[in-house]
């Protein structure tokens, strides 16, 4: 097991640079610079910013310089929030952030798999056919759709919600939108839980449960739940990450002040190093998540440690 642990980190490094190189690249192909604005600055201004920030040097020097930064655990400052680094930007948003994420991947999780399994288990019916129905809604209808509408629903015409983050206290502003964020979630989830459930249910070893008398509770707990879940855990990687680090379109509608929001700020106003500073959080979570996974699969499935 310590083996196929290493063997996976080790894998996850040049994974890692490579984003970094070609995010790296990326922002700084965009058009105009950070200090770009309508008020040209004197030609004398303008040279002793550049050389403040670095900007003055060539792009692999900056390159290796950021790199470095990055190994040291230092992002950067930010051009456009002046006295923070983009470490702290991110260290003040992202408790908002996770809190939200975790709450919507709790009932992603939980009503995903139990609508999954009841699907499943009642293949062809009524039952399954409204959750199919209710599945490929909520895959088909984006997050930049079904957040307005909350927000027009239960905060226009109903009053019953704050309609933004400021404009509400307490447990009432975060309920629209973790179930924003939740929503997509759980119609995936119950998708990939009926499809996998419903393998899992045909096969041998559930035919022997069944006879030896064993109940359908016992053998969906005991016997089919775990094999069941093992397609669902290369969804979940991802699919955390990016609930937990918080949806762009949601903490615009809502006005979170999150992760989110600082990314959308930051590549507005071309802030190249908070960009580059929550992209690189992004994809380190990304990876360390998947890390996560394959391990999770080498406890769940010997047979994957052992090849």
């Amino acid at each position: 097991m310590l083996r196929y642990a290493l063997l996976r980190i080790l894998g996850a490094i040049p994974t890692l640079l490579l984003v970094v190189a070609i995010a790296f690249m990326m922002v700084h192909a965009a058009p105009g610079g950070p200090f770009d604005s309508e008020r040209v600055l004197p030609p004398e201004i303008e040279d002793n910013v550049n050389q403040a920030y670095h900007l003055d040097e060539s792009l692999p020097e900056q390159f290796l310089r950021y790199v470095d930064g990055v190994l040291h655990g230092d992002l950067g400052p930010s051009y456009r929030f002046r006295d923070y680094t983009v470490t702290e930007l991110i260290a003040a948003a992202l408790p908002l952030s996770m809190r939200l994420g975790a709450l919507a991947m709790l009932i992603a999780v939980t009503a995903g798999v139990s609508a999954g399994i009841v699907a499943a288990l009642k293949k062809n019916t009524l039952v399954d056919r409204l959750v199919t129905g209710a599945a490929m809604i909520g895959i088909s209808v984006p997050v930049f759709v079904i957040a307005p509408l909350m927000v027009l629903v239960f905060a226009v015409f109903l009053k019953w919600l704050p309609a933004s983050w400021a404009g509400g206290s307490g447990p009432g502003r975060l309920l629209m939108p973790v179930i924003a964020l939740a929503l997509p979630q759980i119609a995936y989830i119950a998708r990939l839980t009926r499809a996998s459930m419903i393998g899992v249910m045909n096969s041998d070893f559930v035919r022997t449960a069944r006879a030896q008398g064993l109940s359908t509770l016992s053998i969906v707990c005991y016997h089919a739940l775990k094999p069941a879940m093992l397609p669902l855990l290369s969804y979940m990687g991802p699919a955390i990450a990016a609930v937990l680090t918080g949806s762009v379109v949601v903490e615009e509608v809502f006005g979170i002040p999150g992760v989110g929001q600082f990314f959308i700020r930051g590549a507005l106003n071309r802030d190249y190093t908070l960009v580059l500073g929550i992209t690189v959080f992004y994809a380190a979570l990304v990876i360390a998540l998947n890390l996560v996974v394959d391990l999770l699969y080498g406890v769940l499935d010997p047979r994957i440690r052992t090849r």
